[in-house]
């Protein structure tokens, strides 16, 4: 059985009614607009807390910046469960992300990796509580691309990558004290990922690609979005206390990093409340 037959067979059992990908279709202007669609809507919750964070950064409000962020972060989040634009199940994910990265937010603080200049009332140990919903956000992003383009995860090996996302986390948090692992990590990763591939759906055409360069794609986006928060005042970094300026690209790799955690996190939850990782 050939690989493409694999394919369209373990798209067909999922219900629906799919091809499997040509090169034209890599070229295809309405699959291109297809796919940013789809990703337009994952990024949706990004999105309206970039707003947000505009809107606050522009019109002067009754409480302090952090808190109504926070209020305005709630409020999103239980406006997603109620329209069903995320599931009860995605919420509660989502929420782990929150909680993950304040905890993450704590140590970065603490050491002076960044700071956020602004008061408010709900801020403790320097980290206001709507920071969490910067990571949310990037959970749900995952959590709805995983939906809406019915990703599969082909050759994942599950135990060795949650593994080195777990040193990968934990060195972020370590590094200060410890040796920094990130480039032996970031190996290891790739070592764990060789040869998975990412399966997506967009137009009823199943894509594959290989699973390291998706983390190193959302990586980059993500980079580019951490850019536009800062400018936003989300918070800043020692360099941009006085006047804004990029955000350096190191920070880029540790994106694409820092990504391989939450779609390990996500991974681990949808195989094992659902079903097993497809074979290759």
């Amino acid at each position: 059985m050939t690989g493409r037959t694999r394919e369209a067979r373990s798209v067909h059992s999922a219900g629906a009614t799919v091809r499997a990908a040509t090169r034209a279709d890599w070229f295809s202007l309405p699959q291109l607009l297809r796919f940013a669609w789809q990703e337009g809507l994952s990024c949706l919750f990004a999105v309206c807390l970039f707003a947000g964070l505009a809107v606050s950064s522009l019109v002067p409000l009754p409480i302090a910046r952090y808190d109504a962020l926070l209020l305005y972060g709630i409020a999103l989040t239980a406006l997603f469960w109620a329209t069903r634009l995320e599931t009860g199940a995605e919420a509660v994910a989502v929420a782990g992300f929150h909680v993950v990265g304040l905890v993450f937010e704590l140590v970065k603080v603490h050491m002076g990796s960044w700071s956020y200049p602004e008061e408010a009332l709900t801020k403790f140990g320097g980290v206001p509580l709507y920071s969490g919903f910067l990571y949310a956000a990037v959970g749900s992003y995952v959590c709805q691309a995983w939906r809406r383009f019915d990703l599969e995860f082909a050759g994942y090996r599950r135990l060795a990558t949650a593994l080195v996302a777990a040193g990968i986390y934990v060195n972020f948090l370590t590094h200060h004290w410890l040796p920094d692992l990130r480039i032996v990590l970031a190996a290891a990763m790739v070592a764990a990922t060789w040869g998975v591939m990412v399966r997506f759906t967009v137009g009823g055409v199943r894509y594959r690609m290989p699973l390291a360069l998706s983390f190193v794609l959302i990586g980059f986006f993500l980079w580019v979005a951490e850019n536009i928060a800062t400018f936003l005042g989300a918070w800043e970094y020692p360099h941009q206390a006085d006047v804004w300026h990029l955000v350096h690209p190191a920070k880029f790799g540790a994106w694409a990093l820092l990504v391989t955690v939450a779609c390990v996190i996500v991974a681990t939850w949808k195989y094992g409340t659902s079903r097993r990782p497809p074979a290759r």
